[in-house]
């Protein structure tokens, strides 16, 4: 997840929004199986992005080296391997960065509707009505692929370390085997392309922007708020029984959520924590917050990361197959562009839970602390 600021105001660019939706919807390809005809790799520079995430796409032009001090870990996971990911998952991925995925991906405009901490705000540069842009998406096919290679494999390794699986989804093998370690070195090389993925997707917003507002770089001040993981393994030094250990934290569902002071958190941020982005639904909102003190101790430096569905993809097709979702969003405001219906239907606001409610308690029980509201404007969905 990723989230932009801009030097915009929502009236300024309100005018424009259906051109600048309409553009990304353009550039910007989405959905299963999507792909970028204008950026196909060869498998040698592929796994160059599995190995320096961001930084490549950065070093090919696709942003700024300033990007890079505000994603999570400088947007390169450490250990990653390339050998570990297979010639498949190498070809899915060729011609991906730059793309969003399916469901629950997408691309919003939205502005700060509300600010509930004046000093983070200001440590964030987010100001009221001031435009902002979100990026959801991650490692695409490859991740995918990476994922269902190694399937087969730790089902193998459960039966080899007499693990028990109460379901096979949930099939594993030991941190300290071989398998896990693969697993690890492969995992770290899909979280690099991720990276990569979201930095190429920020260099096309930008660029949309300025050609359609008619803007310089310097005018449209698109700057990278934060880029933060979630679905993802990650090794980190934690304390247990009262002394540091060096831990492996699972984030399914969640993200990370450090502290003021923490060494991790960028330096601009230090002081109020590391920024947390929690998305909501294309209707209504999503939110800012910053990690605290209490995650790191109760929670290993994890808060919630969305809302979570009241309905299944299923159930919401049914429910909505009636309805224009997207007549029903213009009316609220929103300008919303997908590449199917079945998509906008499933991901419509009444499929997910009010994300307001479930920030409040992450708020209310110190997880995370709110910092600002952002509400939709424009939509592209994968």
């Amino acid at each position: 997840m990723r989230l932009l600021r801009s030097g915009l105001s929502r009236e300024a660019v309100k005018p424009r929004m259906k051109d600048l939706v309409e553009s990304l919807f353009r550039n910007v390809p989405s959905g299963v199986g999507s792909h970028r005809k204008d950026l196909r790799l060869e498998a040698k520079e592929l796994r160059e992005v599995l190995l320096k995430g961001a930084s490549w796409a950065i070093s090919q032009g696709f942003g700024l080296g300033a990007d890079l001090d505000a994603i999570e870990a400088g947007g390169r996971i450490g250990g990653a391997d390339p050998e570990e990911v297979s010639d498949r998952a190498v070809e899915r991925g060729r011609n991906q960065l730059g793309t969003l995925g399916s469901g629950n991906h997408f691309v919003e405009i939205g502005y700060v509707a509300d600010i509930y901490d004046e000093k983070a705000a200001r440590a964030l540069r987010l100001e009221q009505d001031a435009i902002t842009v979100i990026i959801h998406t991650g490692s695409r096919g490859l991740g995918y692929q990476v994922c269902d290679d190694f399937i087969a494999a730790m089902l193998r390794a459960a039966d080899k370390y007499g693990i028990l699986l109460p379901d096979r989804q949930l099939c594993c093998a030991p941190l300290v085997s071989e398998e896990g370690e693969r697993y690890l070195r492969a995992m770290s090389a899909a979280a690099n392309f991720a990276f990569a993925n979201r930095q190429v997707i920020t260099a096309f917003v930008r660029r949309i922007f300025e050609e359609v507002l008619g803007l310089s770089p310097r005018e449209a001040g698109l700057s990278v708020v934060y880029d933060v993981c979630h679905n993802i393994a990650k090794m980190e030094e934690h304390e247990v029984d009262g002394r540091k250990r060096r831990l492996c934290v699972h984030r399914k569902g969640a993200t990370r959520a450090f502290p003021p002071g923490h060494p991790e958190t960028p330096a601009a941020y230090r002081a109020v924590g590391q920024p947390v982005l929690i998305p909501g639904d294309m209707g209504r909102y999503s939110y800012v917050l910053v990690g605290t003190e209490r995650a790191y101790k109760e929670t290993f430096g994890s808060t919630c990361h969305g809302a979570g569905r009241v309905l299944s993809r299923a159930a919401a097709r049914k429910a909505g197959r009636h309805r224009s979702l997207v007549r029903e969003l213009e009316d609220r405001g929103i300008v919303v562009r997908s590449e199917g219906r079945m998509t906008l239907l499933e991901e419509m606001p009444e499929a997910y839970k009010d994300v307001a409610r479930v920030v409040d308690v992450c708020d209310r029980a110190g997880l995370s602390k709110k910092v600002a509201r952002l509400v939709p404007a424009g939509v592209i969905k994968g």
